[in-house]
């Protein structure tokens, strides 16, 4: 028998206790906000567009947004190196994706052929997902090594499902980066299953933050519908890379309140009352609730937020849907050499 998949962390909304946003200041905090309820409305969107027939797939970040969010928040944009997961929709935004180019993306217009969560962002230094399982965590530990060898101050970010830390890449690169003190976070966003898989099913040991102490590195578990705790988790472990001490493992617990993605039917494995009990905990009535107690945001300053998202989803809605399709001698562009 497989043992029993963990509660909820509690159905309660965050109260407020103490100043649990240390120094980030009110415009930062309603950005985070902002940040997590555009990912929400896009996502949401894509979910209609998919059932519409006018994409064909879907990969969702709802109920993640406060783990990516309060990552984003920790790293120096722009400056560090990320290398994201197919999932990580609330992190690009939050690091300077637009709604139009996610948009295009879904709609596989123009340049956004790849496929819908294959992410890349150089502008932000966010580097092409590979389509292989936790093979990025191998690019993200070479990120690290040239950072290292060049006496940059970067550090690079890798995110991550549970479901990853059982392939043999990711093992091969955390110890690779523990032996080099490398100045790498991997950050692994579990959401409690692979796919249709349980954790119980995946690993003989309750926390994947458990298995750092087999790489020689701090391992730290966070509630990851909690949007300052990642934030300040990932900021310790960014700061103890960027000062030379080498990587961390956080090891954030959330849930995905939808199915893996739109070809999935999370009813064969799950059931809808587990569901519900986690939409309970949803990051951002939880954040919403914080701000409002801490009189940092109003109902109105809140309303104007689902607004100004619903705009700029269908803006970006029609923006793609109006985009031209890429003409066929496109297709090997970026893919093979042009110039030797």
């Amino acid at each position: 028998m497989t043992s029993p998949l963990p509660r909820p962390p509690g159905t309660r909304p965050l109260i407020l206790r103490e100043n649990k946003h240390g120094d980030l200041s009110r415009e930062a905090l309603l950005d985070m906000y902002w940040q997590m309820v555009r990912s929400r409305r896009l996502d949401e969107r894509a979910w209609v567009l998919h059932r519409q027939g006018k994409i064909a797939y879907h990969i969702s970040a709802i109920g993640h947004e406060a783990t990516q969010v309060g990552a984003a928040f920790a790293l120096q944009k722009g400056h560090d190196y990320v290398a994201p997961y197919y999932r990580d929709l609330a992190l690009l935004l939050a690091l300077g994706l637009t709604a139009r180019e996610f948009c295009v993306m879904l709609m596989g217009k123009g340049r956004g052929r790849a496929m819908p969560g294959e992410w890349s962002l150089r502008r932000a230094n966010v580097i092409s997902v590979s389509s292989i399982v936790a093979a990025h965590v191998s690019h993200a530990a070479g990120l690290a090594l040239a950072s290292q060898l060049r006496g940059e101050d970067r550090v690079t970010l890798v995110s991550l499902g549970e479901g990853a830390t059982s392939q043999g890449e990711w093992y091969e690169s955390l110890n690779w980066a523990a032996i080099h003190k490398l100045p790498l976070v991997c950050l692994v966003q579990n959401n409690l299953y692979a796919l249709s898989e349980p954790v119980s099913k995946q690993m003989a040991v309750p926390n994947v933050a458990d298995k750092a102490a087999a790489f020689g590195m701090p391992g730290v578990v966070v509630d990851g519908n909690d949007v300052l705790a990642v934030q300040r988790a990932v900021k310790e472990a960014v700061s103890r890379a960027r000062n030379g001490s080498g990587p961390t493992l956080v090891e954030a617990k959330t849930y995905r309140v939808t199915p893996h993605s739109s070809d999935d039917d999370d009813r064969t494995y799950r059931t809808l009352g587990e569901v519900a009990q986690w939409k309970k905990r949803d990051p951002i009535q939880q954040f919403r609730a914080y701000l409002e107690m801490s009189g940092l945001l109003s109902g109105a300053q809140a309303e104007d937020h689902d607004k100004r998202a619903a705009e700029e989803v269908r803006d970006a809605v029609e923006f793609a849907e109006e985009a031209p399709v890429a003409e066929a001698a496109e297709a090997g562009r970026w893919v093979y050499a042009e110039n030797y």
